[in-house]
C-alpha cells in the first residue's frame, strides 16, 4: 500500500511537470504564500498595516527616492518577535523628509521638503543623538499613494487578504457544497428535491448581489468578507458532489457496504467522497480564484476589507483617479498583482484537472 502510494504521487508530479502553464502557477502561488507568511519581514514598511503616512510625499511615482531625519519617539513598547512577524510593529521614530542638513553645536538644521521645489527650515535639537544615525535615504520602487504610503509594501501585506478570502471561503465552500452534495445524492427522493431547490435559487441570484446582501446582514469588516464570499460559492461544489454520487452509488462496493450494514454516514464519508476528491481539488483552485476576484470587487466598493488594512481592491479604488492623471502605476500596480495570483490558480486548477483525468 506504501508502496503504490508513493507510486501515484510520483506519477502525479511527473504529470504535473510537464504543464508549464501549472507548475508557473504552482510558482506563484508558493511565492505568494512565503509573501504573506514573511510579509513585515520583507516589507519595507513594517508598520502594522503597512500604514506610515507621510503627506509631504504623496502619490510619488516608481524608482522615487528621498532623504528623511529618523527623529526618536520617547516611549515606545517592546515587541516579541512572533507579534512583530504577524502584525508588524510600530517604528522607534518618526521620519522627516528633508532636502539638506547641517550640524550646528547641538542643533541639527535641516530644510523640510514640503513639495518639488518647496522647503522650510528647521531646527532639530540633537539631545546626545548621533546626527550621522539620524539621516536616512528611502526609495520607493513602486511609488507612493495619496496619502504617502508605500506602494510595494502595502502590496507585500496586502497578499495576505487576498489569500486569507480565498482560503477561507474555499473552506466554507467545500465544507457546505460536498456536506449537501452528497446527502442529495446519496439519499435522493425528497432530500434531493429540497437541496436541488436550495441549489437553482441561490445558483439564479447574481454572486455579487448575493454577497452584497450577506456583507449587509453581517456587517463590513475583514472576517465578514470572508463568510460572504464562502456562503457564494458553495453551489459549484454541491452540484459536482451531487453528480458525481449519484454516478458512484449504484456501484456494486457501494452496494456491498449496505449489504454489510455499515451506516449511511460511513458509506459516504469513508467509500464515496475520496473516490470524488480529483475534481473536488479542481474546483476548489477555480473558487479559490473567484473569492480573490469577488474580495477585490467588495473592497473597491467599500464594503469588503476597511482602511487602513490593505487590500488589493481597495489600493485601486484609493489610487483609481490616477490612471488618466500622471501617476498611472498606483492603481495599475495591485491591478497587476491581482491578475497575476487569479492567473495562478486558473492555471494550476487547469493542470489538476488535466493530471487527474483518468483519460490521459
Amino acid at each position: 500500500m506504501p508502496g503504490t502510494q508513493h507510486s501515484f504521487i510520483k506519477t502525479f508530479w511527473k504529470k504535473l511537470r510537464r504543464n508549464k502553464g501549472a507548475v508557473f502557477g504552482l510558482v506563484i502561488i508558493i511565492l505568494s504564500l512565503l509573501m504573506a507568511v514573511f510579509a513585515y519581514v520583507v516589507s519595507p514598511d513594517a508598520t502594522p498595516d503597512a500604514n506610515r503616512i507621510i503627506v509631504e510625499i504623496a502619490a510619488k511615482k516608481p524608482g522615487y527616492t528621498q532623504q528623511f531625519l529618523k527623529i526618536p519617539k520617547l516611549k515606545m513598547q517592546p515587541v516579541s518577535a512572533i507579534k512583530k512577524l504577524f502584525w508588524g510593529s510600530e517604528e522607534s521614530y518618526e521620519l522627516l523628509p528633508v532636502t539638506s542638513w547641517k550640524q550646528e553645536g547641538d542643533n541639527l538644521v535641516v530644510n523640510k521638503f514640503i513639495d518639488e521645489g518647496v522647503s522650510e527650515p528647521m531646527t532639530i535639537p540633537l539631545h546626545g543623538f548621533n546626527s550621522n544615525e539620524l539621516i536616512t535615504k528611502k526609495t520607493f520602487w513602486l511609488g507612493t499613494d495619496k496619502f504617502g504610503r508605500d506602494i510595494l509594501s502595502r502590496l507585500i501585506v496586502g497578499v495576505r487578504v487576498s489569500l486569507s478570502v480565498g482560503l477561507i471561503a474555499v473552506i466554507i465552500s467545500l465544507t457546505v457544497g460536498i456536506f449537501l452534495g452528497a446527502v442529495a445524492g446519496y439519499f435522493r427522493g425528497w432530500v434531493d428535491e429540497l437541496i436541488l431547490w436550495l441549489i437553482n435559487v441561490v445558483w439564479s441570484i447574481p454572486t455579487l448581489l448575493l454577497v452584497f446582501a450577506i456583507t449587509l446582514a453581517l456587517g463590513k469588516g475583514f472576517w465578514q468578507v470572508f463568510l460572504a464570499v464562502g456562503l457564494t460559492l458553495w453551489v459549484n461544489v454541491a452540484r459536482l458532489i451531487r453528480g458525481q454520487v449519484l454516478s458512484i452509488r449504484e456501484l456494486n462496493y457501494i452496494e456491498a457496504t449496505k449489504a454489510m450494514g455499515f451506516s449511511h454516514a460511513r458509506t459516504i464519508f469513508r467509500h464515496i467522497l475520496p473516490n470524488v476528491m480529483g475534481p473536488v481539488i479542481v474546483i476548489a483552485a477555480s473558487n479559490f480564484a473567484s473569492a480573490i476576484v469577488i474580495e477585490a470587487g467588495l473592497s473597491f466598493l467599500g464594503v469588503g476589507v476597511q482602511p487602513p488594512q490593505p487590500s488589493w481592491g481597495l489600493m485601486i479604488k484609493e489610487n483609481y483617479n490616477f490612471i488618466i492623471t500622471n501617476n498611472p502605476m498606483l492603481a495599475i500596480a495591485p491591478g497587476i498583482a491581482i491578475m497575476l495570483l487569479v492567473l495562478a490558480f486558473n492555471l494550476l486548477g487547469n493542470g489538476l484537472r488535466d493530471v487527474l483525468d483518468v483519460r490521459n
